[in-house]
């Protein structure tokens, strides 16, 4: 998902208002699945604006059934989640990214995943443990994104790179001979400051053995890795090779384009963006898995389906998340948007099995990792943005930065 800007305060104010309106559902009949009724359904950003067909098709299969699907920007959709839980008026089912689940579970206002009917080993595991907070699933993966290296291929031939970066080392080496050979600006584009800088640096903590929480939710964001992983990360900007001053919502492929920019780890949206922008640059990119220290390590993202505590509704919605999360549901979703499965048994087949491009998705997505579910995971992760920034800014060292997020985040943590 593309996470929206945390609305903390918005959330604090109405804690009170949760614990005597959303907590523990409604209590209400639960309308039969066969029954006529209508089922409400948020969505975020483009999966919000193309899940009103499949609602259309998905309703003339279930005559009884009239979905009503409302899109929300990812903008705002924070702000909707929290007042709609406050007055007990989520929908019946809601499109969860990866960073409100913790949230949403700990207030109380998600139903319990039914997992007889969604197995967790039919879902890559980092997609199944965001969906999961304090041992209990509360909503079922949809679609997974993660990052990975697109790089010039024509630019590498200019600069003697024989081969797509395999490990940190040659990452930065490529990086540099870009610049020197290719007269590429910059030779790798992350981010260096802003909302979900953090994002950009996973692929470096990842790849190093380090976390910012391990898996039982301690705060772990000053270990050895995770300060080596900054170390390597603040570099790239202390000897110029990717640039300090890139402003938070900067468009990358405009300068992948032109060549000013070599290499970025991307996500799989920007395939498409590429391919229907700059259509002569098509031959002379490639993707590749994140180059590797300890292991090749990627961020795990996207959304799930939750389905609310409070909907009377819950056997039908729990039918229609379904039809949205199984293998044909999945691939079906793949057409019509490019979302990369959660559900494994979708990549088995088709286009999905055979692009050999696809399958450097798959295989990062396998190792791929995400960060526990926390109530407070955008905060606590805006704590790490910080400190980043205070590295790639010359303020701070690598330690020293991460010594001060740890303390900040230790009293985050549940």
């Amino acid at each position: 998902m593309n996470r929206a800007a945390a609305t903390g305060s918005l959330a604090l104010a109405l804690a009170s208002a949760l614990t005597l309106t959303a907590c523990g559902g409604s209590g209400g009949a639960d309308v039969a699945a066969d029954a006529k009724q209508t089922l409400t359904v948020w969505a975020m950003g483009t999966e919000g604006e193309k899940l009103g067909d499949l609602a259309e098709e998905y309703e003339k299969k279930n005559s009884n059934i009239t979905v009503k699907v409302t899109p929300i920007g990812w903008d705002v959709a924070h702000q909707k989640l929290v007042a709609a839980a406050a007055a007990g008026k989520l929908p019946d089912v809601v499109q969860m990214g990866g960073s409100y689940l913790g949230e949403f579970a700990d207030m109380g206002v998600l139903e319990p995943v039914d997992t007889k009917t969604f197995k967790e080993n039919n879902f890559f595991p980092a997609a199944w443990q965001q969906a999961t907070y304090d041992g209990t699933t509360y909503g079922v993966p949809w679609y997974v994104d993660t990052r990975v290296l697109f790089y010039r291929t024509d630019l590498a031939d200019k600069a003697d790179i024989k081969k797509a970066p395999a490990t940190m080392a040659e990452l930065q080496a490529a990086a540099a001979a870009y610049q020197k050979k290719a007269g590429a600006k910059w030779g790798l584009s992350i981010q260096p400051r802003g909302l979900d800088t953090v994002q950009s640096f996973y692929q470096f903590l990842y790849s190093a053995g380090g976390a910012i929480l391990d898996d039982d939710g301690k705060a772990v964001v000053n270990s050895d890795a995770a300060v080596k992983a900054l170390e390597n990360y603040g570099s790239y900007f202390s000897k110029g090779i990717s640039d300090k001053g890139v402003q938070p919502g900067y468009d990358v492929t405009k300068d992948f384009n032109t060549g000013d920019v070599a290499m970025f780890f991307g996500g799989p949206w920007m395939t498409g963006l590429l391919d229907e922008n700059y259509p002569d640059l098509k031959g002379k990119w490639a993707v590749a898995p994140v180059p590797a220290d300890k292991t090749s390590g990627s961020m795990a993202g996207g959304s799930s389906l939750a389905i609310s505590a409070d909907s009377d509704h819950k056997a039908a919605a729990k039918e229609f998340v379904a039809s949205l999360t199984d293998t044909a549901g999945q691939t079906d979703w793949f057409d019509r948007t490019n979302d990369l499965p959660a559900n494994t048994a979708a990549w088995d087949s088709g286009e999905l099995a055979t692009d050999p491009t696809l399958q450097i998705w798959r295989k990062q997505m396998e190792s791929a990792q995400s960060t526990p579910s926390q109530p407070k995971l955008t905060e606590i992760t805006s704590k790490v943005d910080t400190a980043i920034e205070s590295v790639t800014q010359g303020k701070s060292s690598a330690k020293d930065a991460l010594d001060k997020a740890q303390s900040e985040i230790e009293s985050l943590v549940q």
